[in-house]
């Protein structure tokens, strides 16, 4: 299945693989899109619309098994505050439905900050635009299409700091 997100690759003669799963109205975790096409979930890379002031977007891109921290994207953008965009704007924004959302081929350019975990892989996992379709690319080659959109995009520190593993499970240090 081609994407306007495909089109858009196609047109910077970037390498890509589409694989497509089968995922149900529920299915919006990346962790669940990792085990479906079978990759460990820090390489799928989830695209999220946040506004940072009075009508202003960005896209934050950050691994599938993390979570956005919204004080650092602030900082990122030079915002006072980030926060989720409104569901409701999602689509009408950027064209595309949730857990569809892809920077390559929105309906507007809004500068992107990728986490920084995104140039730790040989290959990472996008949304390629529709609901059960993935886009497996290079991080270079990410970037270099992301940098071919009008407002770019930046290597950040946007996910929340996780603490030591073995603080993660109940244990502390001695």
């Amino acid at each position: 299945m081609k994407t306007n997100a495909a089109r858009f690759l196609d047109s910077l003669k970037i390498p890509y693989e589409l694989r497509e799963y089968h995922v149900t109205p529920e299915e919006f975790s990346a962790i669940v899109v990792a085990e479906k096409i079978g990759l460990p979930p820090e390489q799928v890379f989830k695209t999220l619309l946040c506004a940072t002031g009075d009508r202003e977007y960005v896209f934050a891109v950050v691994p599938g098994n993390e979570e956005l921290d919204f004080k650092k994207l602030a900082r990122a953008a030079g915002a006072r505050k980030a926060e989720m965009a409104s569901l409701k704007d999602v689509e009408p924004l950027t064209g595309y439905v949730r857990g569809g959302v892809t920077i390559f081929g929105a309906r507007k350019d809004y500068t992107a900050y990728v986490d920084e975990t995104l140039e730790l892989f040989d290959v990472i996992s996008v949304s390629a635009g529709t609901r059960g379709v993935q886009m497996l690319l290079s991080p270079e080659d990410y970037l270099r299409a992301a940098n071919a959109r009008a407002l770019g995009a930046e290597i950040a520190g946007i996910t929340k700091d996780q603490p030591p593993a073995n603080q993660r499970h109940g244990e502390s240090w001695t």
